[in-house]
């Protein structure tokens, strides 16, 4: 059996800890002209749909996102998930504040913090190992791919060993770290997924979170889509690539994530993603009759 996230809070936490998707106005150097200003070709909103509002202070913040989950959440304790864009590009004077202020809220017991692997100079480093020795600190690096043409299709805008070294000096400074990949990239086969797959299990990283590819309107990934330029995947072709993927990792990686659903104002494809039960039910269903999956012999 694969080692999930729920087995790591067990762990960790002694039991469920439910993510707060904060707001730290930050922008990404893919948007902002440094590297680019269209973001990448999936980005609609930097992957922050469910984040609080920027508006009043963190622990502001915290406490209406505490609200609005309050029923979902009996054991009272929280992640504080920092994910909208590029959440280390700012100053580090900056990001000791506010993730600070987050890690102060006694009801915050670790920092979940998004960003890029190029986005990680030393001395924000060094502010969230400080971080790290009050309450956990976990770095999310989007990486998608090891495949340089598709990285350049998907305006990804750094070369992989950017990746290698981020994972390496994060690691060194005893931080947890994730890794964010897709399935189903334009003309990325199943054994280019499966080579991603397999980097991220020797890389280094702690957990991974594996993303189904969904088209949202008003990216540029949704002109290609209209344009008939690639299709997106099935339900039943995901979940076996999907296997293979956690097949190729080492078994004491987490899986923070199986799938990911796409804000349904905006989903353009596959529609089927947008049933979020339906899928993880598909999911599930599947990997009970997996053997290789729950880490027994064929």
């Amino acid at each position: 059996m694969y080692r999930s996230l729920n087995d790591e809070l067990r762990e960790k936490f002694g039991g469920k800890v439910y993510k707060l998707a904060l707001e730290g106005g930050f922008s990404c150097p893919n948007r902002d002209g440094t590297l680019g200003t269209g973001g990448c070709i999936f980005c609609l909103g930097g992957s922050g749909d469910f984040a609080e509002k920027p508006s009043g202070s963190i622990f502001e913040q915290i406490e209406k996102a505490k609200a609005r989950v309050a029923g979902k959440n009996p054991s009272g304790k929280y992640n504080a998930y920092f994910q909208s864009y590029t959440n280390t590009y700012a100053p580090a004077e900056y990001l000791e504040r506010i993730f600070s202020e987050a890690i102060s809220h006694p009801d915050i017991v670790a920092l979940s913090v998004g960003t890029r692997p190029d986005c990680l100079p030393d001395d924000v480093i060094e502010v969230l190992a400080r971080l790290n020795k009050t309450k956990p600190v976990w770095v999310e690096l989007g990486l998608q791919t090891i495949h340089q043409k598709t990285a350049e299709y998907i305006r990804r805008g750094y070369p992989l060993p950017v990746f290698d070294s981020a994972v390496e000096r994060l690691k060194k400074a005893g931080i947890y770290v994730v890794v964010h990949m897709i399935i189903g990239l334009p003309g990325e086969t199943p054994e280019m997924i499966f080579e991603t797959a397999e980097y991220i299990g020797k890389s280094g990283a702690d957990g991974i979170k594996l993303q189904l590819l969904h088209v949202l309107s008003g990216t540029d990934l949704a002109k290609d889509y209209k344009a008939g330029k690639f299709r997106t995947l099935e339900l039943d072709e995901y979940i076996l690539i999907l296997e293979g993927c956690i097949r190729r990792l080492p078994p004491e990686m987490t899986i923070h994530r199986l799938t990911g659903d796409g804000n349904k104002r905006h989903l353009i494809a596959p529609l089927w993603s947008g049933d979020k039960k339906r899928v993880l039910n598909a999911i599930n269903s599947a990997f009970e009759n997996d053997k290789l999956i729950q880490g027994e012999s064929l």
